[in-house]
């Protein structure tokens, strides 16, 4: 049985940026940020096939490959096959990735879909075993229909042994809570709904405690808004330009955390570990200084007073009470 928090560790390196996320890494720039993350102590890494139309499993594959491979633990994700589209290859991909288009993501969260995602994927990252598998995003096709195909057909991919341990990944709260109450998750990865400037998805974690189920938190930037030294507007906040609101509530954010002597992307990084069902924070980076600023975030000392305080500073929602 998979022993999620202790296996998992604290801090996780989420590969989307090794499929060019909005700018183009050399494979050696690629390689030297999964270095960074494994020298300092990371063992686990998650990829899709949506990043960078499978770009990012194959680097992700290549570098872990000079690494024991019972020493960390990797996930993928489920839901989008990939179908060559050679006449668009001279185009680039419209999804954020700088890719040629010489592939297109289809939707398939059948049981021969999530099998055949699986096969791919392995051959994609070099490896015999998945150790965990999200359905990826249903909420974006048909969120009922894709949990009540796709968690039982990862169910079965789990019990034939092709992954370790099974769950969803979504940025969509009504889709995560469906999966947990299907009784099939071991593990959800909620994008950008437990973060200082959203806690929409503080609800999940009494349900993932009832349930069992463990958390694997991202998105803890908000799009680079929660990172970012100082608040402005020409930071973004799920991938769009920031509202006055939401730059306010970060403005107030700031000020709170200036008090205490911390900085804002530690008390983001931090912040989730503190919410039960919370087993591991994993983050993006496309340099190793960038993600050696995560390393140090993660064990900066927060004064426990801070979480309170910024609880009264955040505006609306179902806001947290960490004291």
């Amino acid at each position: 049985m998979l022993r999620i928090p202790q296996d998992l560790g604290r801090l996780g390196y989420g590969a989307a940026s090794l499929g060019n996320l909005f700018h183009e890494l050399t494979d050696a720039e690629a390689t030297a940020v999964v270095d960074s993350a494994w020298s300092g102590g990371v063992r686990y890494f998650d990829t899709a096939p949506h990043y960078g139309l499978g770009l990012s499993e194959r680097r992700l594959g290549a570098a872990l490959a000079r690494y024991p491979r019972e020493g960390y633990l990797l996930s993928t994700k489920v839901g989008r096959l990939l179908e060559p589209t050679p006449a668009n290859a001279g185009s680039l991909d419209d999804q954020g990735f700088v890719v040629p288009a010489a592939y297109r993501r289809v939707w398939d969260p059948s049981p021969a879909g999530v099998h055949r995602s699986l096969r791919e994927s392995m051959a994609r990252l070099g490896t015999d075993r998945i150790d965990i598998a999200y359905l990826h995003d249903p909420d974006e096709y048909d969120l009922a229909g894709g949990i009540a195909t796709g968690m039982p057909a990862l169910a079965e991919a789990k019990e034939a042994g092709l992954v370790r341990a099974i769950g969803i990944g979504s940025k969509s709260v009504r889709a995560l809570a469906a999966a947990v109450r299907t009784g099939l998750c071991d593990l959800i990865m909620v994008a950008g709904r437990l973060t200082l400037l959203d806690d929409s998805g503080a609800e999940l974690t009494a349900l993932c405690e009832d349930h069992g189920v463990g958390i694997v938190n991202v998105g803890v930037f908000n799009s680079g808004a929660l990172a970012a030294a100082e608040p402005g507007p020409q930071l973004n906040f799920e991938y769009a330009p920031i509202t006055p609101d939401r730059l306010a509530e970060l403005t107030r954010v700031h000020r709170v955390c200036d008090r205490f002597g911390v900085r804002v992307a530690d008390a983001a990084l931090q912040y989730s570990l503190r919410l039960p069902a919370v087993v591991n924070v994993t983050v993006g980076a496309s340099t190793p200084a960038q993600f050696r600023r995560s390393l140090e975030g993660m064990s900066a000392a927060i004064d426990p007073a801070l979480w309170p305080e910024l609880a009264r500073a955040a505006r609306g929602g179902a806001t947290l009470d960490l004291a």
